[in-house]
């Protein structure tokens, strides 16, 4: 059995999550004993023993929504979100005084080609405003895309809201950098689980654990509740356009 919590998962939340899990694995009577860290997010997510995970909306978008079953969605409290929603942060340096228009055709720091926030969001929001990066470079993460703009390898970037919250609260970055635009409100990051598992029994651990969970480790976890959103939601959300798709793949 597999549970993985790796989304938000920094040094600092760890011990938070370690102990969401062990009162989501009490109130569902069953589960491993400690959360999966290191091992490739694809093969969890696929994995038939997967009991209790948490994915990107554009994964789920465009791969797994077929492979999994919905568990439902964590409701963070994300400023101009509703309920269960997210959106992404486009970033600047702080001493970076241009706005996004003047920002949109330098180099854009991204996570992966396949993260919402961090790619499918910001790219939807340039093209709908007639605009793209002139370049992009891959990072592998939102932090280490938001220290490639603080360190002057990019122009800007685009941060899942959440991470942007965590990132002022647990590093430096806050400082060096600052919010330049925000991208439409989408379905946040949704806790999953394998086909054949229970998910509405999952759920209900989930939301018991929630309320559960002492009010330190609610704030540092930014958890509030447990949304129902249908999975319809998530497949409609827009994927870039192909001259987007052409940045990462000429």
């Amino acid at each position: 059995m597999i549970a993985m919590l790796g989304m938000y998962d920094m040094p600092a939340l760890q011990p938070a999550n370690d102990r969401f899990w062990s009162l989501i694995r009490a109130h569902l009577g069953f589960g491993p004993a400690h959360l999966t860290r290191g091992a490739d997010v694809w093969d969890v997510w696929h994995s038939p023993d997967l009991v209790f995970s948490q994915t990107c909306g554009m994964p789920y978008r465009t791969r797994l929504h077929c492979k999994v079953q919905l568990v439902g969605t964590p409701d963070y409290g994300l400023a101009g979100c509703p309920p269960g929603y997210y959106r992404s942060v486009i970033v600047a340096r702080r001493d970076d005084t241009r706005d996004l228009d003047q920002l949109a055709d330098g180099t854009f720091a991204y996570n992966e080609s396949l993260s919402q926030s961090g790619w499918a969001a910001p790219m939807v929001h340039l093209s709908r405003h007639s605009r793209l990066p002139s370049s992009v470079l891959e990072t592998g993460g939102h932090a280490l895309s938001a220290a490639a703009v603080a360190e002057g390898r990019a122009d800007y970037a685009a941060l899942d809201a959440l991470t942007w919250e965590l990132l002022k609260e647990h590093s430096n970055l806050g400082a060096e950098l600052r919010e330049v635009a925000a991208t439409e409100p989408s379905p946040a990051l949704p806790y999953i689980t394998a086909n054949g598992q229970d998910a509405p029994q999952i759920a209900k651990s989930v939301r018991s654990a929630i309320n559960d969970l002492s009010p330190a480790d609610q704030k540092m976890l930014h958890l509030r509740g447990l949304i129902d959103i249908p999975a319809e939601h998530y497949l409609a959300v827009p994927d870039p356009s192909s001259e987007a798709a052409k940045l990462i793949d000429p």
